[in-house]
């Protein structure tokens, strides 16, 4: 037991509200930007540290692998050693490590401060949402959840942005260099302010086996997900073996955690329905967006002539009215049934896609950015009232729990998402430039214009072929923007299996 009284201190209010509540945000963004800045700086990082490109991808694995594992693990952690406490240790240690890996001359090395990155960021954002309803009066918990789903949305956009544009104007290492100064201001202040709001400890035994096998579990799935397509999937024996250990592990996780009675996850938050529905509704409306996002500067960078800083900049239209909205949907949360606000948001998100589904290789910058731009609208409606839903369909006390299992599950979809759509978009291009292969200038008209232009023989087959290629990447793109509409249609159709919620997110309650 703790020392501390069990009473709960009032919530914070005015100018040191807001002060807490922007620290909390930035270590939200911090972690959430991390897990895709180093996306367009792999080659960057491999040219200086002299390694391949496959192994310049542990960057980005091992970060990934080492935050999903301990996501999950939020609630138990802040219940045994206090969510203050782990916070904010976890966000100044984010800081040492991050200036780490920014120091590193070796890949070992650089994968070594990425782990614990991840482990230090994955404690970040489930905690920095759970602090934020404990911190705000209760009839301000829309607007905390507002703030913190902005930052979750706007975060992985901004990523590649600054990624791409550091190291074309500057060096890999500043990627992890402008975490350290936010880190290091933002822990002491969350501390000597949110101490006080500490909870009683829960001097619970740990529970090694469900440690062992959420690590086993867990690591293998995100290795199989992240080495996938490297490996030509199933046809390669160590995913196969990856997915098996991964399979086993599952159940065998699930087995010991339900009949375990301490567990380290605990698995019974998904007894509320509620709950179920959110998490099911936000992993596949998260995933669609995500995949969405991660194709859209692949498309644009390697079949559209953009840069990495372009591609970024086009990309990060979509958070501009996405910001402008967020403040809305925390308004209305409490004045309408959310479920009706996620649906809208989904089918506007669904609308919008189905939209940029009808490209072309000719379109201009404002043509591509507009849909965009226009899509922002709806990510709020969803994302704000969809993470809201869910933590108020379950216990007070069980809030810690449920934030580390949603963020886990939402982590989860997006990385599914990623090997789910970089695959098919790379099949689907080949099945499209085979089909479309005897449709091209079967005149022959093309083909003498080019030849009377000054062209040789290969210089005219090459040139039909990129012609080719640009169209099979461009059906293919369409083809995956019209699969992603129907995931999100679905997902609205999912949030109605959630019963109307009795109450809202109680702002006082943090839960262990």
């Amino acid at each position: 037991m703790s020392d501390r009284p069990s009473a709960s201190p009032a919530p914070l209010h005015g100018a040191m509200l807001w002060l807490v509540a922007i620290v909390l945000a930035t270590a939200n963004f911090i972690a959430v930007l991390d897990m895709t800045i180093a996306n367009v700086s792999v080659t960057s990082i491999s040219g200086s540290l002299g390694i391949s490109s496959s192994q310049g991808t542990w960057v980005i694995t091992s970060y990934a692998v080492a935050e999903a594992i301990v996501v999950p693990l939020t609630g138990w952690l802040a219940g045994r050693f206090g969510a203050v406490r782990v916070f904010t240790t976890a966000m100044g240690l984010f800081g040492i490590f991050s200036a780490l890996c920014g120091v590193s001359g070796s890949l070992a090395l650089l994968v070594f401060g990425r782990i614990m990155q991840g482990l230090t960021g994955g404690c970040l954002m489930p905690l920095s949402q759970t602090l934020l309803m404990r911190i705000f009066p209760k009839e301000q918990a829309p607007t905390a959840m507002a703030l913190w789903a902005m930052t979750t949305l706007v975060a992985p956009i901004l990523g590649p942005i600054l990624g791409g544009w550091l190291c074309d104007n500057y060096a890999w290492p500043l990627i992890f260099f402008i975490n350290v100064p936010l880190s290091l201001v933002c822990a002491p202040i969350a501390w000597r302010m949110l101490k006080r709001y500490e909870e009683p400890l829960l001097r619970t035994p740990i529970d090694r086996i469900g440690l062992a096998l959420l690590i086993v579990f867990v690591g293998a799935l995100q290795l199989m997900l992240d080495l996938g397509k490297e490996h030509d999937w199933f046809e390669s024996t160590e995913i196969r073996l990856l997915a098996l250990v991964a399979a086993v592990g599952f159940v065998a996780f699930l087995i010991w955690e339900l009949t375990e009675r301490h567990p380290i996850v605990d698995l019974r938050v998904f007894r509320h329905r509620g709950f179920v529905a959110s998490v099911a509704a936000l992993s596949l409306g998260f995933g669609a967006i995500f995949g969405m996002n991660v194709l859209t500067p692949l498309w644009l960078q390697s079949y559209m002539g953009y840069t990495a800083t372009w591609a970024g900049m086009t990309t990060a239209w979509s958070g501009v009215l996405a910001v402008v909205a967020a403040p809305v949907a925390g308004k209305l949360i409490g004045r309408t049934d959310p479920r009706g606000l996620i649906f809208a948001g989904l089918a506007w998100l669904a609308a919008v896609t189905f939209w940029r589904s009808i490209a072309t290789t000719d379109m201009s910058y404002w043509q591509i950015a507009i849909p965009l731009l226009v899509m922002g609208v709806g990510m709020p409606f969803f994302f704000v009232p969809v993470t809201a839903l869910s933590m108020g369909s379950v216990a007070e006390h069980e809030m810690a729990s449920a934030a580390g299992l949603q963020n886990f599950l939402r982590t989860l979809s997006g990385a599914v998402a990623t090997s789910i759509v970089n695959t098919s978009w790379e099949n689907q291009t080949a099945y499209m430039h085979a089909e479309l292969a005897g449709y091209v200038d079967r005149s022959g008209e093309t083909a003498h214009a080019l030849a009377a232009s000054g062209m040789s023989p290969d210089a005219v087959r090459s040139t039909l072929d990129n012609m080719l290629q640009g169209q099979s990447v461009m059906l293919a793109t369409n083809e995956i923007m019209a699969v992603v509409a129907l995931v999100c249609a679905l997902s609205a159709l999912v949030i109605w299996l959630a019963p109307k919620p009795s109450r809202v997110v109680d702002a006082t309650a943090g839960g262990h």
